[in-house]
């Protein structure tokens, strides 16, 4: 695998992926989603906004006709949820722009999907950004959202795929609900760890070797 660039989906996903960086010696990242909710039914998605340099809106555009919204009408919406995009960037990342993915391949990992909108949504996003390759990789997901997602990413590794798939907290001893500190904590861990690695490799680098 070419320059990998592993991608958390927060809150969940960042422990997951913390250990798949480690694994492949690659860098970790976020690619925070925020949903766009319908007008008086806010867990049905209208839009979602993906945060980048710049963001990237992605439309559902079934949702949209059903409730005939205008373009005025979806603008207001989206800008209602850019504040807690901003304020979840800053509260993770700080002033950290994003890596880049141009030309990597990106691994996209999170602690588990159930119906894969989100995934799906970061999929359609990253896909503007000039990956090489696209990888979902996650510990369980029912078949049905798998094969739904197989035709979004290039490649889909999944660990447990349950025929009777409950909710995502049923395939774990412990479930806990991670903080923002906690993100945030694990990102710096990742990046030290990390930056170990390229320590040691560069001395190794630079020893002289017996000819």
């Amino acid at each position: 695998m070419r320059q990998p660039i592993i991608l958390a989906l927060p809150r969940g996903g960042v422990p997951v992926a913390a250990e798949v960086a480690q694994a492949l010696k690659a860098p970790l990242d976020l690619i925070i989603v925020r949903k766009v909710g319908a007008p008086g039914n806010p867990e049905l998605a209208v839009a979602a906004i993906v945060d980048g340099d710049p963001p990237d809106v992605v439309l559902n555009r079934e949702i949209i006709e059903a409730y005939s919204l205008d373009d005025d009408e979806l603008r207001v919406l989206i800008a209602k949820e850019r504040p807690e995009l901003q304020r979840r960037r800053l509260a993770y990342r700080g002033n950290c722009p994003p890596l880049s993915i141009a030309g990597k391949t990106a691994i996209i990992v999170d602690d588990g999907v159930a119906t894969g909108t989100t995934m799906k949504v970061a999929i359609r996003a990253l896909k503007r950004r000039s990956p090489l390759k696209l990888v979902v990789a996650i510990p369980v997901a029912p078949p049905d959202t798998l094969a739904d997602l197989a035709n979004e990413a290039d490649c889909i590794v999944c660990l447990s795929q349950p025929a009777h798939f409950q909710a995502l907290a049923y395939h774990y001893r412990s479930f806990p609900q991670l903080t923002d500190e906690e993100v945030k904590d694990a990102l710096a861990e990742a990046a030290q760890r990390r930056s170990a690695v390229q320590l040691r490799v560069g001395r190794n680098a630079a020893k002289p070797r017996a000819v």
